[in-house]
C-alpha cells in the first residue's frame, strides 16, 4: 500500500507525533510518498522508513496511491483539494490544527488510524465541490473549492452591491461587505461564523450567507445545489476580492461570475466510530452546560 503525505510545515511541538506516525507506518508495511517541501523538513528532524518516496505536483500522484493523509487543520486539508483535483483518491484528515472539522482524526488517534487503513476498516464519506465559472480567467486550473467562494469588497472601500440570480432569476440584491456561497461541508467554516445555518454533508444543497448586509431582515438562504448562481457587482472601488477556499485573487468590479456543482467530488476518510454528529458535539460544545 502506498500512501501520498501533505503538510505545511513540521513545527517542534509536532515531531515526537510525526515520528510515531511514520513508525506506525513502517509497522505495517505502507510506503509513504511525501510533499517534497514537507520532506525537506522532516528529512532533518525525523527518521523516515528507507522506502519513502516525494512528490512535489499533483501529476505525480499515480493510481497506485491508495489515501492522502493531511497532516495539519482544516486548511492543510483544504490545500489537498488542489493536489487531488479529479482523481478520487481517499483523503485523511489528521488534526494537528485547533478545531478540525474536516480534520477531524486527533493526533492520538494516529496509531489507530493508520491501522484502520491497512486493515481496510474505514467509511468514506463523499463530499460535494462547487466550481466557478468567470467572463475572465480565475484561479488557474482549480476553479473549484470544498468549503466555500466568497465575494468580498476591498479593504478600503465602502459596502459593494451584489446582484444574486438563480438560474438567471434575480434572488436579491444584497447590499452588505461581502456574500458566501458554502457546500455543506463548508457550512461550519466561514459561513457559521457569519451566522449562517449547519447543514448536513449530503443534504444537496448550498447556503447564500451574507457578510455584514446593510439591510439587517437579509438572512441566510439555503438553495439546491442543482441551482446556478450567478452574481453581478457594483463598487465605488474598481476592484473586488474573490475566494475559493483559502485562495484569493484581487478582480475587476465588471467580472460576471457563476457557481454551479463540480462534477466530481473529494472523499474523506473518517473512523467507523466518527460521524458528523459526534463532530458537531465535540467541536462545537453542544450538550455541554457550563454552568455545571
Amino acid at each position: 500500500m502506498k500512501v501520498a503525505i501533505y503538510s505545511r510545515v513540521l513545527e517542534s511541538t509536532q515531531q515526537k507525533d510525526v515520528q510515531l506516525f511514520f513508525d506506525e507506518l513502517e509497522k505495517e508495511g505502507i510506503i509513504p510518498v511525501i510533499f517534497n517541501e514537507f520532506f525537506e523538513q522532516a528529512t532533518r528532524h525525523l527518521s523516515l522508513p528507507a522506502t519513502t518516496q516525494t512528490f512535489s505536483h499533483h501529476s505525480q500522484l499515480t493510481p497506485d496511491i491508495d489515501f492522502l493523509i493531511s497532516l495539519g487543520g482544516d486548511g492543510t486539508l483544504l490545500d489537498t483539494v488542489t493536489l487531488i483535483r479529479n482523481k478520487a483518491i481517499p483523503v485523511v484528515g489528521i488534526n494537528f490544527g485547533r478545531l478540525g472539522f474536516l480534520a477531524s482524526i486527533g493526533r492520538e488517534e494516529m496509531v489507530e488510524a493508520v491501522k484502520a487503513l491497512a486493515r481496510r476498516s474505514y467509511i468514506i464519506d463523499r463530499r460535494s465541490l462547487i466550481h466557478l465559472d468567470s467572463n475572465i480567467p480565475l484561479f488557474n486550473d482549480v476553479p473549484y473549492a470544498l468549503n466555500e467562494f466568497a465575494i468580498h469588497k476591498r479593504d478600503i472601500a465602502p459596502m459593494i452591491k451584489i446582484h444574486t440570480y438563480l438560474n438567471g432569476e434575480l434572488l436579491n440584491t444584497y447590499w452588505a461587505d461581502g456574500l458566501i456561497l458554502a457546500t455543506p461541508t463548508g457550512s461550519t467554516g466561514y459561513s457559521l461564523s457569519c451566522a449562517g445555518p449547519v447543514v448536513f454533508p449530503e443534504s444537496g444543497s448550498f447556503v447564500l450567507t451574507p457578510i455584514a448586509p446593510h439591510n439587517l431582515n437579509v438572512r441566510p438562504i439555503i438553495i439546491p445545489d442543482n441551482t446556478i448562481v450567478s452574481f453581478e457587482i457594483e463598487s465605488r472601488s474598481d476592484e473586488i476580492i474573490c475566494a475559493l477556499d483559502s485562495r484569493r485573487e484581487l478582480v475587476d468590479k465588471n467580472v460576471l461570475l457563476a457557481i454551479r456543482k463540480e462534477t466530481f467530488g473529494i472523499n474523506l476518510v473518517r473512523l467507523n466510530e466518527n460521524n458528523f454528529l459526534q463532530t458537531l458535539r465535540n467541536k462545537l460544545s453542544w450538550g455541554l452546560d457550563k454552568r455545571n
